[in-house]
């Protein structure tokens, strides 16, 4: 049997306050952003950065309770850590356009700093 692995690890800041909806099947889920930077110098000196944005869903899956932590701790602004999976999916929309999503399904998470 062949072995595979998807996993992520992100530290980052919260764009927005996570969002918070409760599926018809009772089952809670977080949704919230994580933006990454990173820095460097170009080859004419000049200090560059570039900020990526990542979309995290957190579920309350397996007994976690994991969106029920984000609801209460987590915030804009603060700094996370988010381990998951990286999961594509795609939809139509009204006009029946494909849109493509990337998504990381949150399995862990560590709030950093002060508090």
């Amino acid at each position: 049997m062949s072995r595979s692995l998807n996993k992520i690890t992100l530290i980052g800041n919260l764009g927005a306050d996570p969002e918070i909806r409760t599926t018809t099947g009772g089952n809670k889920m977080a949704q919230f952003s994580v933006a990454t930077s990173r820095q460097w110098t170009s080859a004419s000196g000049e200090k560059q950065e570039k900020t990526e944005w990542h979309r995290c869903i957190a579920w309350n899956a397996k007994g976690t309770g994991l969106a029920d932590i984000i609801e209460r701790y987590v915030k804009k602004g603060d700094k996370i850590y988010v381990e998951g999976r990286v999961e594509y999916r795609q939809y139509e929309d009204k006009d029946k356009v494909t849109k493509y999503i990337t998504e990381i399904n949150v399995r862990e998470i560590l709030l950093l700093g002060g508090g």
